[in-house]
């Protein structure tokens, strides 16, 4: 029995991807291991690879594809013995790359199929089995269609009264399911009829093609507004467009979450830096080639050392209780073209500086890469954002759920402080704002990190006790 090769999962928030490159054609033989394909992630560019053996029958996903779901079928593997000619696709699936795409008159309904109305009953299918690639998380990538179910009647006209809306059952329900008036869409199949690539086309709540100008409707079971333009705002001619790449729709989607369900308060204070900088001068100084300590390699050390210090803040809220961290993950985030990525230091509190400006400066490099593995930017339990070299002054960050706690640092500055003998004297100060989960995390608890944040920065030696 010929084996699906899914599209998999390959990021904790990959919901569908770009088929980059196939590395295997039609006929060639494989094993468990080989790298069979190049995906693109809302991240990064990932080898996939097999984790059966058989022989490729055929290729169903051609390279180059954009959105192609995860657990889609993007090929088929033929076991040992089976004639790889034989192997037929699923019936969900597309024609093979090379082969000719059926006329839309072969799937044209008989004039009875057309005329009689039905009821919408759809038929559940069967979880494909066998994958050559890591299956993915039940709720990541779910294709609702098939939640919905299809059955032969998929393109009968369905409608009532005269004004009969010529639309397959399934995209009638998925419709109703996003909110879309099937009035506005134009339909691509057979005598102009609505099949389900029109509807996920479609924005949720969209009212009327004709409408144009007016201002799209709410979807009716989400808080989230459709964002389009309007044109009697903007014209068209006015703007350059430019569709969202995997990357910029995650974070979109990830922070609009986050700002929305975690409730957010900042706290902010002043720390001086002077200790700190001159500390750093004399490790560098003292270190071998090779070796140079940033701030804010020092930043992520104390942060680690602060929530080891304060460990009720080393945490994440759930539906089941607080989760308490053991250790220190700090997630960075690093600017890349088209969005942000946080990789992160692994148990930072154990490590030397030497090791965290190591492991910072290549984690950045493949970042900007955009090389990292999945495992390399998920699992931190706070994180820092540092836009002190911009000159910013002070900002608020959106945490990175499922952490509790983010850390804004702006930039270092001269300024007058007062001193132990009530002298105004010159300093360098940077203000840093920290950002929690109130779920989680308390106005005391958040202070209390702080505290322990400016001491460590404030008196460096105190990070090597």
């Amino acid at each position: 029995m010929a084996i699906n090769i899914t599209m998999p999962a390959l990021s904790p928030t990959m919901e569908e991807g770009t088929l980059a490159k196939w590395l295997v054609k039609p006929g060639d033989t494989i094993s468990s291991g080989d790298v069979i394909a190049e995906i693109e992630t809302d991240k990064a560019t990932m080898e996939v690879e097999a984790v059966d053996e058989g022989t490729i029958a055929k290729i169903l996903i051609d390279e180059g594809t954009e959105g192609v779901k995860v657990n889609s079928v993007i090929a088929l593997l033929a076991e040992e013995g089976e004639d790889p000619d034989a192997v037929e696709a699923p019936e969900d699936a597309g024609p093979a790359v090379g082969e000719d795409k059926p006329k839309a008159e072969d799937n044209k309904p008989s004039e009875k199929e057309a005329e009689a109305p039905r009821e919408d009953k759809g038929t559940s299918k069967a979880t494909p089995e066998g994958t050559t690639a890591q299956k993915p998380k039940e709720a990541q990538g779910k294709d609702v269609s098939k939640e919905l179910g299809s059955s032969p009647m998929e393109l009968a006209d369905v409608g009532d009264g005269k004004d009969r809306i010529k639309a397959s059952p399934l995209a009638r329900r998925l419709a109703k399911l996003r909110g879309i008036d099937l009035s506005s869409l134009k339909g691509s199949g057979p005598k102009g009829r609505i099949v389900k690539k029109d509807v996920e086309g479609a924005q949720p709540g969209q009212a009327g093609a004709q409408a144009g100008a007016a201002a799209p409707a709410a979807a009716p079971d989400g808080l989230i507004l459709p964002q389009v333009l309007d044109d009697r705002v903007y014209a068209p001619d006015t703007y350059e467009l430019k569709p969202l790449d995997g990357m910029r729709k995650t974070v979109a989607k990830r922070l609009t979450q986050s700002f929305m369900q975690v409730p957010h308060f900042p706290l902010n204070v002043d720390i001086k830096l002077d200790k700190l900088l001159a500390a750093r001068k004399g490790i560098n100084e003292a270190a071998p080639e090779g070796v140079k300590i940033s701030v804010n390699d020092m930043l992520i050390k104390a942060s680690a050392q602060a929530l080891m210090a304060e460990p009720e803040c080393n945490a994440s809220f759930t539906d089941k209780g607080i989760a308490y961290h053991k250790s220190a993950h700090i997630s960075v985030a690093v600017a890349i073209d088209g969005g942000l990525i946080t990789p992160v230091i692994f148990d930072a509190q154990t490590k030397g500086l030497a090791t965290i400006a190591d492991e910072m400066k290549d984690l950045a490099t493949r970042a900007r890469e955009r090389k990292l593995k999945p495992q390399e930017y998920s699992g931190g339990t706070f994180s820092i954002s540092n836009l002190g070299m911009f000159g910013i002054k002070s900002f608020g960050s959106i945490i990175n759920q499922p952490e509790g706690m983010i850390l804004s640092v702006g930039a270092g500055e001269k300024r007058p402080v007062v001193n132990e003998k009530d002298e105004i004297v010159p300093a360098t100060v940077m203000t840093v704002t920290l950002s929690c989960d109130h779920r989680v995390i308390g106005g005391a608890e958040g202070a209390r990190w702080l505290a322990a944040f400016k001491r460590y920065v404030e008196s460096p030696e105190s990070m090597l006790l």
